[in-house]
């Protein structure tokens, strides 16, 4: 296994559609083992291939430290067909480092998709799990934390964001 470079902000393969995964092939396996590895190294308690350059509907999302009743979830082409309620959250993003905002998202979902092995699953998701499977399905769309910010919250951590690059230089 190994660890891959995740992709930051502002890079384009943030903010493109993945696709569909179709093949569920050894280079898929060693794929998500990576990420997985990758996710736990950052420390994330989830990661999407989009943010490893891969443009595949592929995420990781481990929760077990905050929350040990959900142990490690894989999902290849996720869909949420159904949301209830709403609640605000602290999050935060590792395509975004050290910076965090507070997201509106639905308090429950429930998301159909495949496991690992292209096995059809389904995950009904509350609390922190809603939120990460709502968080990494974004990035899956080309969207990322600051899209679900005010446009001024926005624009002041796009000026913020250059003064930090342009230092760090």
């Amino acid at each position: 296994m190994a660890i891959l470079e995740i992709k930051k902000y502002p890079e384009k393969v943030l903010k493109k559609k993945a696709l569909p995964v179709t093949t569920f092939d050894q280079d898929l396996q060693e794929l998500i083992d990576n990420m997985i590895e990758t996710m736990y190294a950052a420390p994330g308690v989830g990661l999407a291939a989009p943010q490893v350059g891969q443009q595949k509907r592929l995420a990781v999302i481990d929760i077990s430290t905050r929350d040990n009743k959900f142990p490690l979830i894989v999902i290849v082409n996720p869909v949420i067909v159904s949301s209830e309620g709403e609640v605000e959250f602290e999050e935060g993003c590792l395509s975004l480092p050290e910076y965090t905002a507070v997201v509106k998202r639905a308090e429950k979902v429930v998301v159909k998709a495949q496991n690992r092995h292209g096995k059809a699953i389904e995950i009904d998701g509350t609390d922190l799990l809603a939120i990460a499977l709502q968080h990494e399905i974004d990035h899956l769309e080309g969207m990322l934390l600051i899209d679900r910010i005010s446009p001024i919250k926005r624009e002041f951590f796009k000026k913020r964001y250059k003064k930090i690059q342009k230092f760090s230089q």
